[in-house]
């Protein structure tokens, strides 16, 4: 963890951020992702924004003056900003690098006249993947929603504000605050520098308590779909199985109505289908299942039935159908005092930690980054990633889901370190943002666990009453899956560890705790996993481990930063691992894939170089340590099949 600084000046930038946060709260309902079907149509909102970042004293000439009743550029001057992206680097101008306070996006944009007739019973939904961190949003000047959290989904029925206008643009303004106080996730704090010989006026600066950037902007899809009036709002599946039969139990819910039918039709990856049903909540039947596996522990991993639903409603004598299709993967998960099964089997994490994070686009969302890391993945034979340290894109799970890669989920419960953040205003927003993560992922098989935070201060007395109630209020949400928390706490202090499932230790023994000493590493480290076992009889997963390495950096004997000490850091923690993964250990998860952009600060040359690839994902020596390993741990397991096995050198 670290601490941080984004300059500004900026009078009553707190004054008006206060006002707005706290006013937004997560609607009820579902949060299904925008598919198209023979009832729904999409369309994408990417590209070229306005856009005009608030540099008056007070940050808030844009509410003052209104911005958002007229066209952004009538407002002053405005540039091109990309979507999905960060704005921090995308400019020369040093200012919007470390901007705090409230930014202006815009766009224009032309809807289909078939979506805009009122007689057709047709719903226009305005949607955003995620913007970080506090969202504002108007249609033709009018406020149709407000959020707060920059990486889950919100949108906005926007139907009765459009439609009757065809022809006319559709107008849509975005206000967005990165502003972090002590009640926010991730929190921060505010502080100003009143010293007027040393700083300007109204000089302040944005603490934080996390090593990564604090990047900002519409970081992901920006959509508009459509559903009929009556439609289906949400569906939650849970399975069930054993060798010769699996049960797909289903929820459904329809909004616009209490008179409609619902069908479903499970088909398999060939189309056929395997199961029927109906009504809003039932169980599917599937005789001699495909599960899903995780990567590399079966020869077809990753296998996704697709659940079909199909809603039929009389509305003013017309019939409406709505229909959905949600991809489903049967499998279970269970926890042992020493082990993580799936499908009854022993499960071992060995895997990474990853950040959203490359060059230029900051945190927005690009495909061909995405695809090129999950290759890195797959030919590293990692079978599994933490989302460190916030809810990664819909985009990426969909992927996890279809490549078998396993995910500890873990909102943004990152920097919880000041006392107040463990009070009851910091605890009803967590809570919230629970629902919102569950709300999104809980029918996605690739999630396996999830995390309510990283490395907090959980040795304060508040947080034993803190995570106890997060953590029961998750597993309330979601029984199905086993709660965790990644702690960096001394294991005898540790005030939330009682209430986890699967303890999650960081440690970096001869890295901030005895650096350059080595030797020190398997008394250490053995140390720290009997002390947490004998306390807690939970299985253990070091949750981070590593070394910063400065590629092209060589050193024998091995010196800091140097590439040689990351590997020869890596090859003392493999070492205690293979003993302790015979007992309780059920993974490593490596700190971290690449290296990624944090804070100015003297210990970081351009940001951590703890990635074993660099940030522009070429590797460093440690990934080829790493791929040795992973690979050999697969086979030793006994889950590669013999086709892949076959092939393990070429992957």
């Amino acid at each position: 963890s670290g601490g941080g600084v984004g300059r500004g000046m900026a009078g009553g930038c707190r004054l008006l951020l206060l006002l707005a946060l706290g006013r937004a709260a997560a609607p009820p309902g579902g949060m299904l992702y925008p598919r198209e079907s023979p009832s729904r149509e999409r369309k994408e909102l990417g590209g070229l924004w306005s856009f005009r970042a608030d540099f008056s004293p007070g940050r808030d000439a844009g509410f003052v003056q209104r911005w958002y009743r007229q066209p952004l550029r009538q407002t002053g001057p405005v540039i091109d900003m990309p979507v999905p992206a960060s704005f921090n680097d995308i400019t020369q101008d040093p200012n919007l690098e470390n901007y705090i306070g409230w930014v202006w996006y815009e766009k224009e944009v032309l809807l289909p006249l078939r979506w805009l007739q009122d007689d057709l019973n047709t719903r226009v939904v305005l949607r955003f993947g995620s913007a970080h961190y506090y969202s504002i949003v108007w249609v033709n000047g009018v406020q149709v929603v407000e959020h707060e959290g920059g990486h889950l989904p919100f949108e906005a029925d926007i139907s009765s504000i459009v439609q009757g206008s065809p022809g006319i643009p559709c107008r849509i303004t975005v206000a967005l605050n990165n502003t972090l106080t002590p009640h926010t996730l991730p929190p921060g704090s505010i502080q100003y520098m009143n010293d007027k010989t040393r700083y300007p006026k109204n000089y302040f600066v944005q603490n934080i308590r996390f090593d990564f950037f604090n990047y900002a902007g519409i970081h992901r899809p920006v959509v508009l779909y459509t559903t009929p009036s009556v439609y289906i709002d949400d569906i939650t599946v849970t399975t069930t199985s054993s060798k010769s039969v699996a049960m797909v139990q289903y929820q459904v819910s329809v909004v616009g109505s209490t008179l409609y039918s619902l069908s479903l039709s499970l088909r398999d990856q060939e189309g056929k289908v395997v199961a029927t049903g109906d009504g809003p909540a039932g169980e599917l039947k599937v005789l001699k299942p495909n599960l899903w596996w995780p990567y590399l522990m079966h020869e077809n991993p990753g296998y996704r039935y697709s659940l079909e639903v199909k809603m039929q409603a009389q509305v003013n004598g017309a019939l409406l159908e709505d229909m959905y299709t949600l991809p489903v993967g049967i499998r279970t998960v269970h926890v042992t005092s020493t082990r993580f099964l799936i499908n009854g089997r022993p499960f071992y994490f060995h895997g990474v930690n990853k950040h959203e994070d490359a060059d230029i686009r900051g945190k927005g969302l690009d495909w061909p980054l995405v695809v090129k890391d999950f290759n890195l993945l797959r030919w590293l034979g990692a079978n599994s990633f933490r989302t460190s340290h916030y809810p990664y894109a819909e985009e990426i799970m969909d992927l996890c889901d279809a490549y078998g890669i396993v995910v500890i989920d873990e909102c943004p419960g990152v920097g919880i370190k000041m006392p107040e953040s463990f009070g009851n205003k910091s605890l009803q927003h967590h809570l919230l943002v629970m629902e919102e993560l569950i709300r999104r992922d809980k029918n996605r098989p690739s999630v396996v666990m999830w995390s309510v935070a990283n490395e907090p201060a959980s040795e304060l007395p508040p947080a034993a009453n803190y995570f106890k109630t997060v953590i029961a209020h998750t597993k309330a949400l979601d029984p199905s899956r086993p709660v965790t928390f990644v702690t960096d706490a001394n294991y005898a202090l540790d005030r939330g560890a009682p209430y986890v499932d699967v303890i999650c230790v960081n440690s970096y023994f001869s890295w901030y705790h005895d650096p350059g000493h080595l030797e020190v590493i398997p008394l250490q480290l053995t140390t720290q996993f009997e002390n947490w076992y004998k306390t807690y009889e939970k299985p253990i997963i070091q949750s981070e481990y590593g070394a910063d390495s400065v590629p092209g950096l060589h050193s024998d004997p091995p010196l800091m930063f140097s590439e040689e000490y990351q590997k020869a850091m890596l090859r003392e923690y493999h070492s205690v691992f293979d003993k302790k993964r015979k007992e309780y250990v059920i993974g490593e998860l490596i700190w971290n894939f690449a290296d990624f952009m944090t804070n100015q600060g003297t210990t970081r040359v351009l940001g951590n170089k703890k990635g074993i690839f660099t940030r522009q994902r070429q590797p460093k020596s440690a990934a080829f340590v790493l791929r040795e390993r992973y690979w050999k741990i697969a086979n030793e397991s006994h889950c590669l099949p013999p086709i892949i096995k076959s092939h393990t050198l070429f992957l």
